[in-house]
Order: C-alpha cells, then structure tokens, then sequence
C-alpha cells in the first residue's frame, strides 16, 4: 500500500500536525518535532505526547510518519565544538522520536564546509550516527539524499553506501529518497527509462533494503545543477512520468512518500493526483 502525505505544519505543538495531514486526505505526514531553526526547545510534555498519539490513532502508524530534524544540524561539521554541539541535538531530536514513538528520523547528513576532505566529512558523519545509535534504542537515522549544493555531502549514491558501510548497527540505518535533490544531483527521472535506470543504481550501490521514506518534489533546476530548488509536481523539468513510476512500483510501498512541494494550497490535489496513479 501506498502511504502519500506532506511535510505538515506543527505549528501551536506536535498534536497539530496529525490533524493537518488528515485535512489534506493524507495517510502519511512529515513533520518537525521541534523548530527546525532553534537549536533548543521545550521538552515534550506528557500531555504533548497523549494528544499526538491520540490524534494519530486509527489513521497514522508509525511506519507512516517520518519525523525531520532542525536544519542547522550537520553531523559532519570540521569544527570540534560545532560538532558536538549538532551531535547534542541530534540525540535530542532522536530521544523525542522515541518520547511520540516514531521509529525512524529523516536527516541531511551534513557538510564539509571546505575545511575537511569529502573522505573524512563522511567518517564524521558516520561517526556522529554511531555515537547516537548506542545512546538510544527503537529508532532509524533516515539519510537524505541531498543535491550536493555548496559543500553539502550524501549527494550520491555511493556516498550514501559508504556511510552505511561505516555504520555498526545497520539494522537502524535507512535512507530517504528526494526526488529533486536525486535529479538535480544528476540522476536523470524524466522518463520510466530513466527511472528505471537511476533506481537500478540505487539498488544495485545502496540496496533498496535500506529505503524508509521518500520525499515527492519536481524541480525548478535542470539535471545535475547541484541546485536545491523544489517545485509542484508536473510543473518543473522532471515532469510526471518519474512519480507515474513510482507510485506503480511496489518497492516504494509501505513507507512514507512526502510531498514537500512549494505550494501547500496544492498538496490535497497533488495527493489525489498521485492515487490515480497507483496500480497495487
């Protein structure tokens, strides 16, 4: 089954963001537990975490929510006290994961900031996962895969698999797919060919074992600009026919396939769109 939503607001706290997916018609969100832009916040309260599961039962299982951490955490950073400090929040971003009880946290693995080789960014960043992974238990560190723009790592494939290769339990490491960050990193989607191709790779390099998530973006940057630039689906240069594909392959069933599109007035018709789409 195909589980389709969007990365929701939390806005007033994170009891909120169960009933904005559910106005959308979505059976899956992403959200933040946290301002992503505050290194800080207010601890979970017990009343917090009964109204957000609360407001998930009956429509959302953990397997259909995928949590995101702040963005100012890079988990590969070559200053000493920045890093310890991201790896501080990391962990707390994990341990609230577990408060709600979401088993898995969707993050950018981080950048070299050109002060550290590209080899090294990655033992650190490999390094960071390990550290948290055994401070705490019934959570995944979910990898994005990013567009590779500035200095920012995990931008391939095999950047991907060397960071799970470094990993020692990879029983709670996975990847998270975005469908512009893949493009515009220059993995071509624009047609099933194509799709096939770059998910052959994937499968071939990562393995599809590790997939826990996607995010569903079209682009507002051409094939292999190294630009982060989301668009609404079918209106930017990767077109329909890479989530056509997606949505009929039963590889990328079972998990969470967000929608973090520019316009959120669009997301109920995107969804709508995306369920036509289906064939399972």
């Amino acid at each position: 089954m195909k589980y389709i939503g969007a990365h929701v607001s939390a806005s007033g706290g994170v009891k909120n963001a169960p009933k904005n997916a559910k106005a959308i018609g979505a059976n899956a969100f992403a959200l933040f537990t946290k301002n992503q832009r505050q290194w800080k916040a207010a601890p979970l309260t017990s009343e917090n975490i009964a109204a957000f599961q609360s407001n998930c039962a009956e429509t959302f299982s953990p397997n259909q929510i995928l949590a995101h951490d702040s963005y100012l955490i890079n988990l590969g950073h070559p200053e000493t006290d920045s890093l310890e400090k991201s790896r501080t929040a990391f962990l707390d971003e994990m341990q609230r994961c577990k408060q709600l009880g979401l088993d898995r946290l969707n993050f950018h693995p981080g950048s070299h900031l050109k002060k550290r080789t590209e080899t090294n960014c990655l033992s650190t960043i490999a390094e960071s996962i390990n550290i948290t992974l055994e401070k705490t238990s019934g959570v995944t560190a979910v990898i994005e895969n990013t567009a590779g723009q500035g200095t920012n790592m995990g931008y391939t494939f095999e950047q991907l698999a060397e960071i799970i290769e470094q990993i020692d339990d990879k029983t709670r490491i996975g990847i998270c797919i975005d469908t512009c960050h893949t493009f515009t990193s220059g993995y071509d989607l624009r047609t099933e060919a194509a799709c096939k191709n770059t998910f052959d790779q994937f499968e071939q390099i990562v393995g599809f074992n590790y997939l826990m998530g996607m995010h569903l973006n079209d682009s507002k940057k051409e094939l292999a600009t190294r630009v982060d630039r989301h668009h609404s689906l079918g209106k930017g240069f990767i077109g329909l026919d890479c989530f056509r594909y997606i949505m009929a392959d039963p590889r990328f069933n079972d998990m969470p396939l967000i929608l973090e599109t520019t316009d959120p007035t669009l997301w109920s018709d995107e969804i709508k769109l995306l369920r036509t789409f289906e064939t399972d």
